[in-house]
């Protein structure tokens, strides 16, 4: 019996990667790279703890991670099995502001409103992961504009580390995600949480809207390929500029965000 390609791999145990997120990696580039295909079914638990010499904790939060992202589908009493590929927008589409707006036809800018290096909070550190050596994250507010017209409140913190020559400056002048993408990270995937919320005297002022207009409060997790969260966004979008178009189809469910021109 062929042995699958996933256990033909190996851990590095000296690496500050977790070594989940090593073994989503692991399972990603195999699916890209075609050696296991759709329908093809994982090897158990059991099979990866002893391989790879992890709990069995560890593959199951690898295995999460892999399903939240759609990239597997667990079959109760059969395993675990690569998923068919899903209808997606582009992947710059998804994560960066600039594309999005830019292929709607429209015209996006940012308004850079605070810029801060802070030590995070025991909440922030869980939030993205980091540990007791990551003492510095920053923090920046900007509102995000179409076509001149502010529409989102955006608050961002990123660990220090993964771009440590941040200036106020740079910031103002380029994408951090092209930024980001020189240095080699990229986003591979990202979960978004929406709620309904009310806009206080201040963001409804920033945002050129009355007190009380009804706003999509958006909070973001961002991962790499390995798994690292390095983004976590708390936004405010003016709900009567925006509309959330939700998609259920066989493959699963989607959804487009689109601007009121």
């Amino acid at each position: 019996m062929e042995i699958n390609p996933v256990l033909l791999s190996v851990l590095s145990l000296d690496s500050d990667i977790p070594l989940y997120s090593q073994l989503v990696s692991i399972v990603k580039r195999n699916i890209t790279a075609g050696t296991i295909s759709a329908g093809e079914l994982l090897p158990s638990e059991a099979e990866l703890c002893r391989t790879f010499n992890i709990s069995r904790s560890t593959v199951r939060q690898a295995i999460g991670s892999l399903e939240a992202e759609g990239l597997v589908v667990r079959k109760q009493g059969r395993g675990t099995f690569v998923a068919e590929p899903k209808m997606r927008r582009k992947t710059e589409n998804v994560y960066s502001f600039t594309s999005e707006i830019s292929s709607m036809g429209l015209t996006p800018s940012s308004t850079l409103i605070e810029f801060k290096i802070i030590t995070p909070t025991p909440d922030l550190m869980k939030v993205l992961e980091l540990n007791s050596a990551d003492k510095s994250v920053y923090r920046f507010t900007r509102i995000r504009n179409v076509n001149e017209e502010p529409l989102i409140l955006e608050t961002s913190f990123y660990p220090q580390y993964i771009y440590p020559k941040l200036t106020r400056e740079l910031l103002r002048t380029h994408s951090f995600y092209s930024l980001l993408y020189e240095v080699g990270i990229a986003p591979a995937s990202a979960v978004d949480s929406y709620e309904a919320v009310v806009l206080g005297r201040e963001e409804a002022e920033m945002l050129k809207c009355r007190p009380g207009s009804c706003a999509f409060s958006v909070q973001r997790r961002t991962r790499t390929e390995t798994g690292m969260i390095y983004e976590y966004t708390q936004s405010l979008i003016r709900a009567d500029r925006v509309t959330l178009d939700i998609f259920l189809h066989k493959d699963g469910v989607s959804f487009t965000r689109s601007v009121d021109k």
